[in-house]
């Protein structure tokens, strides 16, 4: 199963995506949507959505995970991260892909132990978990960190009869 991983953010949404074979994970590929600070909101937002649709149509993945918000203590930075949070969320719902929701420390935990794990140690256990990665960028580790977490819960699901993500 292929499965895309989403780390959300206005001017930067990192995307990786990873295969699930039984319990074997292997790189395809990860990168970042930006957006053009200069824009407005509304327009920046369209260029996420894009972005996002052509990672979807050129890697054809079969199910998403994003990243929870982070809550900042600017009200205003969390509004908007909220807003490309909720394109990270639209776009793979709209290609018809279950889409999945992890929150920071689940992410950390699923993919290094530790839920409050440094961002040094996960972006390291990406490079453990997918040998010879070459990452995009930290926006583009967190989000195969996602993507591995989810390949994670898919699994275990299979395991259990449950739901299919």
């Amino acid at each position: 199963m292929r499965l895309l991983g989403l780390d959300p953010g206005l001017r930067n949404t990192g995307w990786g995506i990873v295969e699930s074979v039984g319990t074997r994970l292997s790189h395809v590929a990860n990168g970042v949507v930006k957006s053009d600070p200069k824009k407005s909101l509304a327009e920046r937002l369209v260029e996420l959505a894009e972005g996002l649709e052509e990672v979807i149509a050129e890697w054809q993945p079969q199910s998403c995970a994003v990243e929870e918000t982070f809550v900042n203590k600017n009200p205003t930075s969390t509004l908007k991260l909220g807003q490309a949070r909720g394109i990270a969320l639209l776009i793979p719902a709209r290609a018809g892909m279950p889409v999945a929701e992890y929150t920071p420390n689940h992410v950390k935990k699923s993919v290094v132990g530790v839920g409050h794990a440094a961002k040094e140690q996960v972006d390291a256990m990406v490079q453990v978990l997918l040998p010879g990665v070459k990452i995009n960028g930290p926006d583009a580790a967190d989000a195969l960190a996602v993507a591995i977490c989810h390949a994670h819960h898919v699994s275990t699901m299979k395991n259990l009869g449950g739901i299919k993500y």
